[in-house]
């Protein structure tokens, strides 16, 4: 199975997010799994065997227990993988954080300086404060 396939679907990348931190027992990955999705066990219990299977997760046993791990081989093949898309995103993304921080830095402003857009009246653009716009 192609590493895409495995990480379509929604349970298994849920599954990787909680294997994230570091090592967890089957039956806690059940139970959030379980609680999150409304899966039984026995399927929570599949799509850990095709995380073992393709290689993303790595089990071993502690006494009755199952203990689960992410294997970091395969999501490294992946990162590789998008690496040539980031040369498209990177430039993008500093675009749209310096617009971002542009934005904070104007409100900042506007909330030390108390000025509003919507407190001020625009101007009228016939009207003149040194001329009297009636006529005799």
């Amino acid at each position: 199975m192609h590493a895409f396939d495995i990480l379509g679907d929604p349970v298994r990348r849920r599954i990787l997010e909680l294997l994230a931190p570091g090592e967890r027992p089957a039956g806690a990955i059940s139970d959030a799994i379980t609680e999150e999705f409304g899966i039984s066990q026995p399927a929570v219990s599949q799509h850990l065997r095709v995380l073992r299977d393709s290689g993303f997760a790595t089990v071993r046993p502690e006494g009755t227990r199952r203990i689960y791990a992410v294997a970091d081989e395969p999501l490294r093949e992946v990162d590789a993988w998008l690496e040539a898309f980031r040369v498209t995103w990177q430039p993008r993304l500093d675009a749209l954080g310096t617009e971002i921080a542009r934005g904070n830095r104007g409100r900042r402003i506007r909330a030390t300086t108390g000025a509003n857009a919507s407190d001020r009246t625009p101007a009228s653009p016939t009207a003149s404060p040194d001329t009297d716009s009636t006529e005799e």
